[in-house]
């Protein structure tokens, strides 16, 4: 693909992504004029602000950033474990991170930590996937005796398992007051999020570690021997696309929760429009990912307004049919 309808792409989800946001200022429970919404981003810094702008600026800005930091994050983490694991079915929760961020931020609601130990919680249980995923299969990683791709797998989808099975426990365990809210940010839930300047700032670095080696992973996707060949770092390379891929998931987990698809579907949507390029195709998950969940997050606050469905419950809806037509539509 030439860079000219690379760009077109990206400019078109930019504009999308772009018009959802302004969307998503706008409409909710309390539905505002667009040229109002616009007019409280502008008395950001008012010394009396009233009513509109507090819902703008406290509620539906902090909500819409966080809701569009996490998807980019998720759908950059798939299409990196998609080319890691050299395996079409690869996402974001595959290796466990998500598990161990869920079983960890359970256990802190079960013992009624507040909201910032909650994310605490959730941070660590996903680092501590991370440590048992790279400790279980480090020779595989770091020395490159063989094809690291099935370790990597096998260690988290049994890792995951394992951390679906505490979950379940600490759900039935949970007294009925708590399960409500367990159970919805077991399913993404960006209602707290006020804080999205971490997980902005962890897409900043996500990208800007990873799209110098694009090149690098083109070379990788026909083959740990052509890439060493060819004087790739295949060691290197893995571990650092299977670092920011999993700390990017991270990231997002503690932010939103666990929402589920979006890793998986917006990168084989992308492919339709890029082919396997990555220096195409890595920006363009990133805004994609971020435009898909901000629309579920709209989508999940105005359906049924003034109560809310979690986000994880739209993307799943619409992604499982999503991919099933890409599935169909694939030549035998």
């Amino acid at each position: 693909m030439n860079a000219s309808r690379a760009a077109l792409i990206w400019l078109a989800l930019g504009a999308a992504a772009a018009a959802v946001l302004a969307a998503s200022l706008a409409l909710g429970s309390v539905a505002l004029p667009p040229s109002r919404a616009i007019a409280a981003l502008l008395h950001a810094h008012a010394a009396t602000p009233d009513i509109a702008d507090e819902i703008v600026l406290n509620l539906r800005l902090p909500r819409a950033l966080a809701g569009f930091a996490s998807g980019a994050l998720l759908a950059l983490a798939g299409a990196l474990l998609q080319v890691l694991l050299r395996n079409p079915l690869a996402e974001p929760y595959v290796l466990g991170v998500s598990g161990g961020a869920a079983a960890f931020a359970l256990t802190a609601m079960l013992a009624s930590m507040p909201w910032w130990g909650v994310d605490l919680a959730a941070c660590a249980g996903a680092l501590a996937s991370i440590v048992l995923v790279l400790g279980l299969a480090r020779t595989h990683v770091w020395h490159g005796e063989q094809d690291a791709s099935p370790r990597l797998l096998l260690t988290g989808v049994v890792i995951a398992a394992g951390w679906g099975a505490l979950i379940t426990l600490i759900l039935s365990i949970a007294p009925e007051n708590r399960l409500r809210g367990m159970i919805f940010w077991l399913t993404g839930d960006l209602n707290g999020a006020s804080t999205p300047w971490p997980a902005m700032i962890a897409l900043g670095v996500a990208l800007a570690v990873i799209v110098p080696c694009a090149p690098q992973l083109n070379v990788l996707l026909r083959g740990e021997a052509t890439a060493r060949s060819l004087g790739v770092p295949v060691e290197r390379l893995r571990l650092c696309v299977y670092l920011v891929a999993s700390l990017a998931a991270a990231a997002a987990v503690t932010t939103a929760g666990t929402i589920g698809f979006v890793g998986l579907v917006v990168p084989h949507l992308l492919r339709l429009a890029f082919g396997n390029d990555q220096r195409m195709l890595v920006p363009a998950a990133a805004l994609a990912g971020g435009l898909a969940v901000m629309s579920a997050d709209l989508a999940a606050r105005t359906v049924i307004a003034p109560a809310q469905l979690p986000v994880g419950v739209v993307t799943a809806l619409t992604g499982v049919p999503m991919f099933l037509w890409m599935l169909l539509r694939r030549p035998r």
